[in-house]
């Protein structure tokens, strides 16, 4: 197993962790600014994009196929939403590209 993964996922764990839980621990009254409960809210899902998406490009031989498999998931969740299907359009943009590169 590769050292990357386990420090990636305690990284991961204590992102979100962090931006939960200090919140509720360290104040004590409600945010009330728009800026921040925003900021708190996409803290965690942006953190997890950041760290998904190289692995995404590296996953494959070729990085066009990455991208292809990439591409195809983000239309097929935008159009569709459901998770089986844009994993499996995801798999075969990623098949295809394999074997047309």
């Amino acid at each position: 197993m590769s050292a990357n993964i386990p420090v990636s996922i305690l990284v991961m764990f204590l992102t979100i962790y962090g931006v939960r839980v200090l919140p509720l621990t360290l104040l004590k009254k409600e945010i009330k600014n728009p800026f921040i409960r925003s900021f708190l809210y996409y803290v965690p899902y942006v953190s997890l994009s950041v760290m998904t998406f190289p692995a995404i490009l590296s996953a494959t031989a070729d990085v066009r196929s990455g991208l292809a498999g990439f591409a195809a998931a983000v239309i097929l969740a935008w159009v569709d939403g459901n998770l089986f299907r844009v994993s499996l359009g995801a798999c075969a943009a990623v098949y295809l590209a394999e074997l047309f590169l």
